[in-house]
C-alpha cells in the first residue's frame, strides 16, 4: 500500500455496527488518508455482509468519497499490507449469544457476553480465533494496528498482547462513552465539566450536583 493510502480490514463487516464505523471514517476523511476497506465475513454471514457491505457503498459514495470498498469471505486477502484491522465478530453468531444469556441465568447468575459466565463462554469461544487472526497477521501485515471491538473486549484485548504477542493492540468499547453521555444528560451538564485533570486538595469540598 502506497504511503499515506490506508488498507483497513474489518473482519466482522456484516456486523450491524459497520455502518456507524463507515460514518466515523467518513467524518474523519480530512484525517485519515483511507484508500481501500475491506468488509470480511464468514460463509454463514455472507448474506448480511452483501446487505451491510451495500449500504456502506453508497454511504462512502454519498460522501462523494473515493474509496474502494470491497467483500470478501476470503480473511487472509483483506488482511494482505493491511494497515488496521479492526475486529467486530461473534463467534456461533447471535445463536450463541442466546445460550451465553440463557444458560447462567437457568441457573440463577449473570449471562451476558462482556461479564459473568456469559462473558467466559465468549471469550472462550472468541480468543482461538483472534489468536488465528493475529498469526495471519504475523505473515500478512506485520507492521498493522490491531483495534478490537469484540466482546468480551478487556479479556481479547489482553490475551492479544500477552499471548498473542501483538503489542499494537487497542481494545475499544463503547459503554463508557455512552455512560459519560447519559450523565451529562441526567446532570444537565456538558460533558466535559463531568472530567478533572486534577484531584481535589483536602481542604476542599466536593459539592455534588443538584
Amino acid at each position: 500500500m502506497a504511503r499515506g493510502a490506508l488498507k483497513i480490514a474489518t473482519i466482522g463487516g456484516g456486523s450491524s455496527y459497520t455502518p456507524e464505523l463507515i460514518e466515523g471514517y467518513i467524518k474523519r476523511a480530512a484525517e485519515l488518508p483511507i484508500k481501500e476497506i475491506w468488509l470480511v465475513d464468514i460463509e454463514a454471514g455472507k448474506e448480511k455482509l452483501e446487505t451491510v457491505g451495500a449500504m456502506a457503498k453508497r454511504m462512502v459514495e454519498a460522501a462523494g468519497l473515493d474509496w474502494e470498498v470491497h467483500l470478501t469471505l476470503n480473511r487472509r486477502e483483506a488482511l494482505k499490507d493491511a494497515d488496521f484491522v479492526s475486529t467486530q465478530f461473534r463467534v456461533g453468531l447471535l445463536d450463541a449469544r442466546v445460550k451465553d444469556e440463557r444458560i447462567p441465568l437457568s441457573h440463577g447468575i449473570l449471562g451476558q457476553e462482556t461479564n459473568g459466565a456469559g462473558g467466559m463462554f465468549k471469550a472462550f469461544r472468541t480468543i482461538p480465533v483472534i489468536m488465528g487472526i493475529i498469526e495471519d497477521m504475523k505473515e500478512l501485515c506485520p507492521d498493522a494496528w490491531l483495534v478490537n471491538f469484540t466482546n468480551p473486549a478487556g479479556m481479547v484485548t489482553e490475551a492479544a498482547i500477552k499471548w498473542g504477542g501483538w503489542k499494537k493492540t487497542v481494545g475499544l468499547c463503547n459503554v463508557p462513552i455512552g455512560s459519560s453521555k447519559m450523565a451529562a444528560e441526567t446532570l444537565g451538564l456538558p460533558e466535559d465539566e463531568l472530567k478533572s485533570n486534577e484531584l481535589p486538595n483536602q481542604d476542599q469540598q466536593l459539592q455534588p450536583y443538584v
